[in-house]
């Protein structure tokens, strides 16, 4: 009884940590793999950066050993891609929210759940454009890790061909898309 007693006790103390750990405000992810002789992209991940090629949506997937390396590869690719999804989705629900707060601001009528089918019909358009730009083996682990790229041009040139799209949110998008790019990107870093 009294060792049962002790484990209850142990068992508690063990779930208050829990519970105090997981409400902390102050989680810290590691982005960086530390993969030693892999590309920085692996290790970096995912991520919206602009630098001399331009603005770009990268994502990163990987693939364990499947027995077929060309399925592994596909597996790794397609990962990549859905990152990218991931990425982009981010990005437009922060244009989104963007456009909302100054449609408001000005006192128009905008009827969000328009603005959200719209906003989510153009990422899933966009995600055509997502290229597979490399693919790195881990010669340890034969983990096979893909990077896809968005070029935030794509995004624009689909956003120009879409015929039905609110105007005004058309027009903020095209006026306002690369400031906003830019503030993500600076906020990421």
């Amino acid at each position: 009884m009294k060792n049962f007693h002790s484990v209850l006790k142990l068992l508690s103390i063990a779930l208050l940590a829990l519970f105090i750990s997981a409400c902390s405000s102050k989680t810290k992810v590691e982005s960086d793999l530390g993969l030693k002789g892999a590309p920085d992209w692996v290790n970096e991940g995912s991520n919206i950066l602009s630098d001399k090629d331009g603005r770009l949506f990268h994502g990163v997937g990987s693939a364990s050993p499947t027995g077929d390396m060309a399925l592994q590869k596909s597996v790794a690719d397609d990962r990549a891609r859905a990152e990218v999804a991931k990425v982009l989705s981010s990005y437009m629900d922060v244009v989104s929210n963007d456009y909302m707060s100054s449609a408001k601001s000005s006192g128009a009528n905008v009827a969000e759940e328009a603005v959200s089918r719209q906003i989510k019909a153009l990422t899933k358009v966009n995600l055509t454009g997502a290229k597979i730009i490399g693919s790195w083996r881990d010669p340890k682990t034969n983990i096979i890790y893909s990077i896809a790229e968005l070029d935030m041009k794509q995004v624009k040139n689909t956003l120009a061909e879409t015929q039905d799209m609110n105007d005004d949110l058309r027009r903020y998008i095209e006026t306002r898309a690369d400031n906003i790019f830019d503030r993500v990107a600076k906020e990421k870093k």
